[in-house]
């Protein structure tokens, strides 16, 4: 019988990452090539081919297949989407311009105002009018469909978003309206929002269609040129969508909501550190998943990544919520900031040493590279310190050139600030560090959490390599390197479900709930969502989870509380206002008195069940390495030279013991054990870095 081979496929913004698993879970290929931008399939398809001939294998052996990428967010962020028009209820065209009704910050006087995608000349309105119950008002007035038809086209417009009053409670003239713009213009991509977003909230509703349709266009096309350069490479199994609330779903349902497709890259990496707590027993987790491009970190509690139903994209200040475009899908909770191995360094006209978030990503990249690059980054300040020898750098498919990197660190930054190409590389790594850990730190006092006793689990090509300098800024003394870290966020992808999830608005009083329509409901929405699922996972058994999104009458935010997976009677609602108050109580300390409950939205995921992870208690006995090998690094405590160890962790084995100052390197990063950690090889091949002050200056 031939062994099940699944294929990840991890396209970011500086390198692709491919990952190749046997069917018992073992890696048996990966690696790392430069992200292609002009066409992302062939950095994939490169990767591809190294880990087939790595392991003796061909596509066409290939049972399943997981792909994540950047393309979403990246259109996102650098506006290279296409030309959307908006169409709401009229009287509504002004939806995108009040949003909240208020300043992200109050009084700031040249604040500027988050990019809506869409401006008011090309937000069209339509005559009709559903009530929030979800009669029909006013019908849709079909005459007016050729005058839209006339300014769509004058518009040049791409796509549109449909956006119609309360269409979350009766999607009938958002469905019907979108039939006519396909019988009249069938190249034209349309997006509703009872599709997309079926949620009260007319203006996160309507950001979350303008976006989706925005890519829509962009990953439609991607999408199919992926599959079928994959296809012509001799791929026969389905490929995979990674989602950004951490499931999988088919190609078909990506193309539907490329929304969902935002940050599935780091939510494939939360699933790993995720999964490494189960394995290693840890309740509390700072993930640290740092790229070419940027860091994210997600904190994750009893072996779960926190989730939320809303995140922003493209904040026009980077740490102040309100400044971006909100987008209510379901998501992994992480914070992400431009600082990765890519990010540009330089002096601004203030004289202040900056670093990211423009990064020089694969092209032209890092100027040790030798792409074209001339901008100093944090990869040239790497290896200028000593942390990133060019002899073992990414499997040796990429040279470096050292002297070109402190020359540009040197010309760019030394010349301006009265320092040498040594001085302006451990500035620059002092900056990126520290607005890691400020991140890490405002991430955590965001949820109200504290990062001190949790375990920082590294990972990516540029986490192992910043985590100890990181962790003590951030104040965690603990750090556990996974194996094959550099591609961290590919080995997740194979550990993900193939899920849905589907949320409905529907106001209703919990004492007073009418628990037929309800059910009614629900069922509706899981043979929806079950639908989705077996397209991508068959006649597979799966779970249903249901949810509702609970609050005291006349609050503004809900609480979101787990349902039991069956039809609801009047004897729950006892049961679902003790668990609310319970929860209530956590987040704000004691319930209120004599308050109605009320429920705004009810939720739905189906999932495939994810395999139990075995906990790995025993400690092995420490064993201190025969260190052999040392370089010269410029030490990150003192800034003086120092001897590291080199030692390659494929020598190693449970129990070894490695104190810093050390460079433990294998084939996609490096791991630098600063001189006031120490680290170890626990029994299931973790390194784990302690801060024990061992070798401190």
């Amino acid at each position: 019988m031939t062994t099940a081979l699944r294929l990840a496929i991890d396209i970011g913004g500086t390198f692709t990452d491919t990952v190749l698993v046997s069917g018992d879970e073992t890696i048996l290929a990966s690696t790392k090539t430069l992200t292609t931008h002009q066409n992302p399939a062939e950095g994939a398809l490169e990767g591809a081919r190294r880990v087939m001939a790595q392991a003796g294998r061909s596509l066409n052996d290939v049972t399943g297949f997981i792909h994540g990428t950047t393309l979403a967010t990246n259109a996102l962020i650098e506006r290279r989407g296409a030309v959307v028009t908006t169409v709401c209820t009229e009287g509504f065209r002004d939806i995108l311009d009040i949003g909240y009704e208020r300043r992200y910050s109050q009084y700031d006087i040249n604040l500027e105002k988050p990019d809506m995608l869409v401006p008011r000349e090309r937000s069209l309105t339509v005559c009709e009018r559903m009530s929030a119950e979800g009669k029909v008002l006013i019908e849709l007035d079909e005459g007016q469909v050729d005058r839209l038809l006339a300014e769509i086209d004058a518009s040049a417009a791409e796509a549109v978003a449909i956006c119609l009053m309360h269409s979350y409670a009766n999607p009938t003239h958002e469905r019907r309206l979108r039939d006519l713009m396909a019988r009249h213009r069938p190249g034209l991509t349309v997006s509703i929002s009872s599709d997309v977003s079926p949620e009260a909230r007319e203006f996160d509703r309507l950001c979350t269609t303008v976006a989706n349709a925005y890519i829509q266009p962009l990953m439609d096309s991607y999408l199919t040129r992926f599959v079928d350069q994959f296809t012509a490479e001799g791929v026969t199994c389905p490929i995979l969508m990674m989602t950004a609330g951490g499931g999988m779903c088919t190609i078909g349902t990506a193309t539907r909501f490329p929304i969902r497709l935002v940050e599935s890259g780091p939510a494939g990496g939360a699933i790993l550190a995720a999964r490494i707590a189960a394995r290693a027993g840890l309740d509390q987790v700072l993930s640290f998943d740092v790229g070419g491009t940027t860091a994210k970190l997600c904190l994750i509690d009893k072996a779960r990544p926190q989730t939320s139903r809303s995140f922003e994209i493209a904040r026009a200040a980077r740490f102040i919520k309100g400044s971006g475009m909100p987008v209510r899908i379901p998501v992994i909770e992480m914070i992400e900031i431009g600082a990765g191995g890519g990010s540009i360094a330089g002096v601004d006209r203030l004289g202040r040493l900056t670093v990211g978030p423009k990064s020089a990503g694969s092209e032209p990249g890092p100027v040790a590279f030798m792409r074209g690059g001339i901008d100093p980054t944090v990869t040239d300040s790497d290896i200028t310190l000593g942390y990133i020898v060019p002899d073992t750098f990414a499997e040796g498919h990429i040279q470096l050139d050292p002297a070109g990197a402190k020359a540009a660190l040197r010309r760019v930054i030394g010349d301006k600030l009265g320092l040498d190409a040594t001085g302006a590389a451990d500035g620059v790594s002092r900056i990126v560090v520290e607005s890691m850990a400020s991140a890490g730190r405002m991430h955590a006092v965001e949820s109200g959490k504290d990062l001190g006793p949790r375990t920082m689990i590294a990972f990516g090509g540029n986490g192992p390599l910043h985590a100890t300098r990181v962790a003590r800024s951030a104040g965690v003394s603990r750090i556990v390197i996974p194996p094959n870290p550099g591609v961290g966020s590919a080995v997740g992808f194979l550990f993900a479900p193939v899920s849905f999830e589907i949320v409905r608005s529907r106001y209703s009083l919990l004492d007073s709930m009418d628990m037929d329509g309800m059910n009614a409901l629900f069922d509706t929405m899981i043979a929806e969502a079950k639908e989705v699922v077996a397209q991508g996972a068959g006649d597979a058994p799966t779970e249903t989870l249901r949810t509702a999104f609970m609050r005291y009458s006349g609050q503004g935010h809900e609480i979101e509380i787990t349902l039991p997976d069956r039809a609801l009677t009047h004897r729950d609602i006892a049961q679902l206002t003790a668990a609310f108050e319970r929860e209530y109580r956590k987040q704000f300390s004691r319930p209120v008195p004599g308050m109605k409950i009320e429920i705004l939205n009810w939720a739905v995921r189906v999932a495939t069940p994810g395999k139990a992870v075995p906990v790995v208690s025993e400690t092995p006995g420490q064993t201190a390495f025969q260190v052999t090998q040392t370089r010269p690094i410029t030490c990150d405590l003192d800034g003086t030279v120092k001897q590291a160890a080199f030692v390659a962790r494929a020598d190693m084995c449970p129990g070894d013991y490695v104190a810093g100052p050390a460079l433990i390197h294998e084939p996609q990063t490096t791991t630098l054990v600063s001189a006031d950690f120490s680290a170890q090889m626990d029994a299931i091949g973790n390194l784990v870095l302690i801060q024990d002050q061992k070798g401190g200056a």
